[in-house]
């Protein structure tokens, strides 16, 4: 979803900046003329690396996506490990707050600007079991926009984005970490869904460009789900 989004701001001019794990930016190298820096979101000390060294090439930033979240086999709650749950809250949660921490003097620094925290449908129902620390990591994220639009705002607005279940790398463990075992049944959800097929990450752009632009100058704090009517 991540280079999705990446190839197409690129596409229409937009001066793009990557942060992604050292095995992802091997993996999926980012478009000629787009800067990527290796950082493990879900540690403080790379991430205030990484933004002071974006810093020294950009006085200020105009737009803040965070795409950061990830899940392991599915585990009932009652078998998980504590080191597995906070391993996954730390992942998915409490690196948007490291993110939006180290976001914001830069963001502050436009004239108008805006971050988008990718949640997901998960944030809001829960029609699986397994998938408990990523869920609850979920929901906190669309709080958490909520919390950093009242703090933020006027200067910055905050909304998030909650995609349904969505053709990427997320599905088999994610990109740069371990394949997952148990794969996603996705004809499975397909059937579930509405629109009768899972989201393909183009699906997305449409909605993370509005957020991000002018059309969006009076959204914030709020969640956009695009999940082809899943969850409503």
């Amino acid at each position: 979803m991540g280079r999705a989004f990446v190839r197409a701001a690129a596409d229409a001019g937009l001066d793009v900046v990557v942060l992604d794990l050292p095995g992802a930016i091997e993996a999926f190298p980012p478009p000629q003329g787009v800067r990527a820096i290796a950082c493990d979101a879900s540690d403080e000390a790379q991430v205030v690396a990484a933004f002071d060294a974006m810093a020294k090439d950009a006085p200020h930033l105009d737009a803040f996506i965070n795409f950061v979240g990830f899940t392991n086999e599915p585990r009932p709650l009652e078998a998980m490990a504590l080191a597995e749950w906070n391993e996954i809250i730390t992942g998915s949660l409490t690196s948007a707050f490291l993110l939006s921490r180290a976001a914001i003097p830069l963001l502050r620094a436009a004239d108008s600007a805006a971050i988008v925290h990718v949640s997901s449908t998960f944030g809001v129902w829960v029609p699986q079991s397994g998938f408990g620390p990523y869920a609850v990591s979920k929901a906190g994220v669309i709080n958490l926009v909520r919390v950093l639009a009242t703090e933020c705002g006027p200067d910055i607005r905050v909304n998030g984005l909650a995609p349904g279940i969505t053709r990427t790398a997320f599905l088999d463990g994610g990109t740069g970490r371990p394949a997952k075992q148990k794969k996603t049944d996705t004809e499975m959800v397909a059937a579930m869904v509405p629109a009768k097929r899972i989201a393909q990450p183009e699906d997305m752009l449409g909605a993370l460009f509005f957020l991000i632009g002018p059309g969006s100058h009076y959204v914030t704090s709020q969640t956009l789900h695009v999940n082809g009517g899943l969850w409503s």
